[in-house]
């Protein structure tokens, strides 16, 4: 079994807690190894014992697990590292929210035991696909939240035509629209308005930013659709992001959404569940009138 390790950045209150993971892992004899642009990181700040074993975005093929440490943005942005690979992504959480990354630190030690026992369960999740006659996005053009188009340089609202297998959907008068995924449908989608989709329920979410045709409503689909956009405005050139990447594309550039070929693959801890952490996060079921 072999691990990697991954991070964005080492704040300074969580030092003891990736020390104790580190310690554990060499404890429990795991073989793991430090992704190369988090290791300068963190080198001069944790004890390793010996010299920690590198990989980086294609050797990591050869992992069996990626630990994403941080919070959900981290583990989106790993996305990049993991892309089609079968490698099971486990994310502990040293962030807030937490709605991917949902080990916590006192959790540590119980996750590391069911990892080697192998009592777990798979979360699969699907992902978005970008296509566009120019790349916009190189070689990892998707997304496990959502992909969104927004105005660029400018106060003006954008015009956005939408398209459904080919077919006319609407035109979105707005300064932007969001396609999420089931798992994207609790982040940026969510806020502007959108449903909270269940994980494998099989939908896009198409959702309006600040429309100026208020009767337009998020729209659910099925993934199996492929939806088309063209975007116009006062300017030549609009963004558009897969998760927390962005890129800038020109005018008259047909951008298309499907569902990936692939999935990630979460690892999800026994008594760990989606509605479970609607509740934690979100704070359902709670009467706010007691802490007014």
């Amino acid at each position: 079994m072999l691990i990697g390790l991954y991070g964005r950045v080492l704040h300074d209150h969580h030092i003891n807690f990736l020390q104790l993971l580190i310690d554990s892992l060499i404890q429990k004899d795991f073989d793991f190894k430090i992704h190369q642009l988090y290791f300068p990181k963190i080198k001069d700040k944790v004890k390793f014992g010996k010299e920690p074993e590198l990989f980086d975005n294609d050797s990591a093929k050869e992992l069996d697990y990626l630990f994403t440490l941080g919070g959900d943005g981290t583990l989106l942005d790993s996305i990049r590292i993991v892309k089609n690979k079968p490698v099971k992504v486990l994310g502990i959480n040293m962030g807030r929210l937490g709605f991917l990354a949902n080990v916590n630190k006192s959790d540590l030690q119980n996750a590391l035991s069911s990892l080697e026992k192998e009592e777990y369960v798979l979360d699969e999740r699907t992902l978005l696909e970008l296509q566009t006659n120019n790349p916009v996005f190189d070689s990892v053009p998707f997304a496990l939240n959502e992909f969104t188009i927004y105005k660029k340089d400018t106060s003006s609202m954008i015009t956005v035509h939408a398209y459904l297998d080919g077919e006319f959907l609407n035109t979105y008068w707005a300064d932007g629209v969001i396609v999420a995924t089931p798992t994207g449908s609790t982040g940026y989608s969510l806020s502007c308005g959108g449903p909270v989709i269940y994980p494998n329920s099989n939908n896009f979410v198409i959702t309006p930013i600040a429309p100026h045709n208020l009767n337009v409503r998020p729209f659910v689909v099925g993934d199996n659709v492929h939806l088309s956009f063209e975007v116009q405005g006062r300017t030549e050139e609009f963004q558009c992001t897969l998760d927390s990447r962005n890129a800038v594309f020109g005018a008259g550039q047909r951008l298309v959404i499907k569902k990936a070929d692939f999935k990630l693959q979460l690892i999800k801890m026994p008594g760990n569940s989606f509605l479970e952490t609607l509740r934690d996060k979100l704070h359902w079921g709670l009467d706010s009138r007691k802490y007014q």
